[in-house]
């Protein structure tokens, strides 16, 4: 088994950070299949309240409890402060 499946199989929990609300976005098609193969997602997104029927958190660091995986759909500027709160 390649690492991204072992991690895949491991995780239950995926935060979504960027998560849009719009069905036309990547992030939306994505964390949709995710949930319905059986992963929880957490959507993070500061500007929306809810995506899929999920709380939205407006950052990592304000989600209760852990997260197995962290899935970005920010732009690259935006990636180390995310990188950061993840490892935090």
């Amino acid at each position: 088994m390649d690492p991204v499946e072992e991690q895949l199989t491991r995780s239950k929990v995926i935060a979504v950070v960027g998560l849009s609300p719009s069905p036309e976005r990547d992030s939306y098609a994505v964390a949709r299949y995710l949930k319905e193969q059986g992963y929880r997602i957490i959507p993070v997104n500061a500007i929306a309240d809810e995506v899929l029927g999920e709380k939205c958190y407006p950052d990592l660091r304000s989600i209760p409890g852990p997260v197995d995986m962290v899935d970005i759909f920010r732009r690259p500027a935006a990636v180390p402060q995310v990188v950061d709160d993840a490892l935090a």
